[in-house]
């Protein structure tokens, strides 16, 4: 039964991927899949190989990569931002013939904005012979997930951020899970996505999974869940785009609120701001005594902070179920914070 569990869950997040079900694997979250990973990976690395790193990921998808490059003597490349955007151009500047691992976010957990996968996969496959690793946590529950048109080696998401539990799912190409060294106890199997995933697993968890891409299908049309995935994503993104517009607008005429973010382009609806004379904590404090609920730090995006030269700024995200009522009661509690 157990085995049903899992397998039907590998399934349902290759259709929510594009990929085959023996490249998933469950772990955690996130954070934990990428510490495994770096790990495995940098035992192929050798003193004076590099690594490409940019300045608008979370830090899940740069600490684990600071550690072993410390560890193995590798060189950290960076590629900043400029006007709230990474620039896939900019990538080629740091690419070069010892580059071993390029990792990137397809979408900023911060400012909101949706990086060209695409584009930065083509300038690395051009440039270097590196592996590409996406981190698409904030990207999963706004826009739809494509491993092969996107031509990642490495991907993962967390599923409570598209509306399940606390666990992470790991994209792998099956050529990479059986030649990279997993760190395993002996009995754990030498094939498959199940080498890589330690100890028993939380079955009740990995079944919740799956019931939130079931959820996340039912919104859209198709034959197959991956074309009602690709129809619920299409039908989302619309919708949130109405929320953004709406949201950009109203907090244009916000004098005494400052947005850190794109105000056209590709973004989600996720918003970074700050108001003069309070500080983010306070910000959040007064929206939740509104009954509105938002978060205010780092959100774990340092070197996003570091760039804009802030301590932390108030963030504020629009999802599919939100209304534009849900936008006008934002903006309205930010009004009368002036």
């Amino acid at each position: 039964f157990s085995d049903a569990i899992v397998m039907d869950a590998r399934s349902a997040v290759a259709d929510l991927y594009n990929a085959s079900p023996d490249e998933i694997v469950f772990a955690q979250n996130m954070t934990s899949h990428t510490f495994a990973l770096s790990r495995a990976l940098a035992t192929t690395w050798r003193e004076g190989d590099e690594i490409v790193l940019t300045r608008m990921d979370h830090d899940a998808n740069i600490a684990p990569w600071l550690r072993v490059a410390d560890e193995r003597g590798v060189t950290v490349r960076w590629v900043d931002f400029e006007g709230y955007q990474l620039d896939p151009d900019s990538f080629s500047d740091v690419l070069g013939p010892r580059t071993r691992l390029v990792a990137v976010t397809a979408a900023s957990n911060a400012l909101g904005t949706v990086v060209d996968i695409p584009a930065v996969a083509e300038r690395v496959r051009s440039r270097s012979a590196a592996l590409l690793f996406v981190d698409a946590v904030h990207c999963a529950p706004h826009r739809s997930i494509d491993v092969k048109a996107w031509d990642a080696d490495f991907l993962v998401a967390s599923a409570y951020k598209f509306y399940g539990p606390h666990i992470g799912a790991l994209y792998a190409r099956s050529e990479h899970l059986a030649a990279l060294p997993a760190y395993k106890v002996r009995p754990a199997p030498e094939t498959g996505p199940d080498r890589w995933e330690t100890g028993t697993q939380s079955f009740e968890t990995i079944a919740g999974v799956t019931a939130a891409i079931d959820y996340l299908a039912t919104l859209g049309d198709g034959e197959t869940r991956r074309e009602q995935l690709q129809n619920a994503y299409r039908a989302i993104g619309a919708h949130e785009q109405v929320l953004a517009d709406r949201f950009l607008a109203g907090v244009a005429e916000l004098e005494h609120v400052t947005l850190y973010g794109l105000t056209e382009g590709d973004r989600t609806s996720t918003f970074s701001i700050a108001v003069d004379g309070l500080s983010d904590e306070q910000v959040a404090v007064a929206l939740a005594d509104q009954g509105i609920f938002v978060s205010h730090g780092t959100y774990y995006a340092v070197e996003v902070m570091k760039s804009l030269g802030q301590s932390g700024l108030t963030r504020i995200g629009f999802v599919h179920y939100n209304t534009t009522n849900d936008v006008d009661a934002v903006l309205s509690a930010l009004d009368a914070l002036g």
